[in-house]
């Protein structure tokens, strides 16, 4: 592995574009990008502000040499363990929200619903603080791609049959006339497929 190879997989690491990088050494995208595919090598002053950036040695950056030093403290958990569990109260909320309207139709089942998910996104967000930076750009990734059709869902139902039906059910009542459910179902794949390609766009970019 070179420089080069090590620079990007750094900053992939952390998650963010060759232009953040850039903003952060004090150097123009281009350089950046010379730098990860082997056009040019950093001067000695970038290596130092990169080594400091990506808490690595220069040593590393430059050899490829890991520090021997016996790590101290325990190592930061998986960011994965924290989508997963997120993704799970948020489709706990969801179920638990359309079930107890199913029985008891009261708006109680909604503040359910909104309960868990505020819990599933909290955990998730926790753990792209305190876990393992190479591990969560992946668990980023997959958390959004399967939690946009579980967040937007339930709010999307509940404005629908407040403006169609008048009451707030956390899933999409189907009365006649049966137009404004197809609308509600077109409206919600589009915002959800829109937002799935937003997010592959933003990192497509990171990957530039």
């Amino acid at each position: 592995m070179t420089i080069s190879d090590r620079i990007r997989e750094l900053r992939r690491a952390r998650g963010i574009s060759q232009e953040e990088l850039a903003e952060e050494i004090g150097v123009s995208r281009q350089a950046v990008s010379k730098w990860e595919s082997g056009q040019s090598v950093p001067d000695l002053d970038r290596v130092i502000a990169l080594s400091d950036y990506f808490e690595v040695t220069t040593d590393y950056l430059l050899k490829g040499i890991a520090p021997t030093a016996p790590q101290t403290g325990k190592q930061a958990p998986n960011a994965s363990v924290f989508a997963i569990a997120g993704t799970a109260l948020n489709v706990i909320g969801l179920a638990t929200s359309c079930g107890v309207w199913y029985e008891e139709q009261n708006t109680l089942a909604i503040i359910i619903g909104l309960i868990f998910m505020a819990m599933g996104c909290m955990i998730f967000g926790i753990g792209m603080v305190c876990s393992s930076a190479d591990t969560r750009p992946k668990a980023k990734d997959l958390f959004w791609k399967i939690n946009i059709w579980i967040l937007v869902f339930l709010p999307l139902a509940v404005v629908y049959n407040l403006v169609i039906h008048g009451i707030p059910a956390p899933y999409p009542l189907l009365f006649r006339p049966i137009v404004p459910f197809c609308i509600f179902w077109l409206v919600y794949f589009a915002i959800c497929l829109l937002a799935q390609r937003y997010l592959r766009r933003s990192n497509g970019a990171k990957d530039e």
